[in-house]
């Protein structure tokens, strides 16, 4: 856990979730310092009003809290650092993730295929969909020359047309953290994780934050029909985030998000390696414009939302020899960094295997209210 803190350790404004045991046994909103967690639960009950707070920086350091120990003796009990928000996420963000999206699609969810489908569609489409704005003139015109060549997707609709592709990736409370198993279906025999810059916006659409996720993905499922997205999206512990919230302040910035690089290792109990990056300077669509999408009159979420922003990663390198690409096993330990906002790491297991959810969104409240936290 040694590089679980960016690389500029406390500097920056961190918050983040721990549950505590013994008389206080419950949910609690800490800020990282120098010397380790403090609680400022009291001032701040839920995650939501801390973001939703006139000046959440002020806020957090303002409050001195209650030193509950180091990081290293509380690592254990962390959770994901958001609540009541909803937890949103964008897909088909990068023209890598669309090209994969089509060749699921063409594949019809079957990996051994995916080869020849992905040298079919480089022949087809033709142009360079990364030079293509969403929504530009230059979009509508190889949307009508897809069209006419029967090429035309759900996946093309939302990777270079005029709307995002936004969807709830889990409900709120439902998220995983730091050391947490993440789960996959054991019906689904291709997937992989999705690393992501998760942005944390504010109940007026303002980004005040953002942390690491893993958007993990059940490709074969969501390739045999796009209507499939909830199947292959929303399982139990199918969402990490974490490890903390790094609030804008004068140390970290939305154009650090711009030109956040996001990195991937995933270390199989086979002894498989794999390593991939996502850079966030590549993606379609700037992070306002994708919250513009998600959040505006038309959808309002008074507790703020949790965006995750899509990942340009889509790892195609076989598993065994000659075997048609990547897939989890489970024990595979997944992990997710990006300098600025340190490291998620995760370990895979079934979704049925990993205990249930059950804390949800009426307990969060009944147990502050019990230990007087409400106001």
């Amino acid at each position: 856990m040694s590089d679980i803190l960016p690389e500029d350790g406390t500097s920056g404004t961190l918050i983040g979730r721990v549950w505590r045991r013994g008389p206080a046994n419950g949910p609690s909103v800490v800020v990282v310092r120098a010397d380790g967690l403090h609680d400022i639960t009291a001032a701040a009950p839920t995650v939501a009003d801390l973001c939703n707070a006139p000046d959440p920086v002020a806020l957090a350091r303002s409050t001195k809290g209650e030193p509950l120990g180091s990081l290293a003796d509380l690592v254990g009990d962390l959770l994901a650092p958001i609540d009541l928000q909803a937890i949103k996420a964008a897909g088909v963000t990068f023209a890598v993730s669309l090209l994969e999206r089509l060749i699921e699609e063409h594949a019809k969810g079957d990996p051994g295929r995916a080869e020849q489908v992905r040298k079919e569609l480089n022949q087809i489409i033709g142009a360079d969909v990364t030079a293509i704005k969403p929504g530009s003139p230059e979009a509508e015109e190889l949307k009508k020359t897809l069209m006419a060549r029967g090429a035309w997707s759900p996946y093309l609709e939302v990777g270079i047309g005029p709307y995002a592709e936004i969807f709830t990736k889990a409900p709120a409370m439902a998220a995983v953290g730091y050391g947490a198993e993440i789960g996959i279906r054991h019906d689904s025999d291709w997937n992989n994780p999705e690393p992501e810059v998760t942005l944390i916006v504010n109940a007026k659409g303002v980004i005040v934050g953002a942390t690491l996720g893993n958007d993990v993905n059940l490709r074969d499922i969501e390739g045999r029909s796009a209507l499939l997205l909830g199947q292959a999206k929303d399982n139990n512990a199918s969402c990490a985030i974490g490890p903390f919230i790094r609030l804008f302040d004068e140390t970290f910035t939305l154009d650090d998000v711009r030109r956040a690089k996001v990195e991937l290792e995933v270390t199989g109990p086979d002894q498989f390696r794999l390593r991939g990056q996502s850079d966030l300077s590549r993606i379609s669509r700037d992070p306002t414009e994708l919250v513009a999408h998600a959040m505006g009159r038309t959808h309002q979420y008074p507790d703020g939302m949790a965006l995750m922003t899509g990942t340009l990663f889509a790892p195609t390198e076989p598993r065994t020899p000659g075997g048609p690409g990547f897939t989890h096993m489970v024990g595979d330990l997944v992990s997710v960094r990006s300098p600025r906002l340190g490291t998620l790491t995760n370990r895979v297991n079934h979704c049925d295997k990993i205990p249930p959810w059950t804390f949800g969104t009426t307990a969060l409240m009944r147990n502050l209210a019990a230990r007087g936290l409400l106001r």
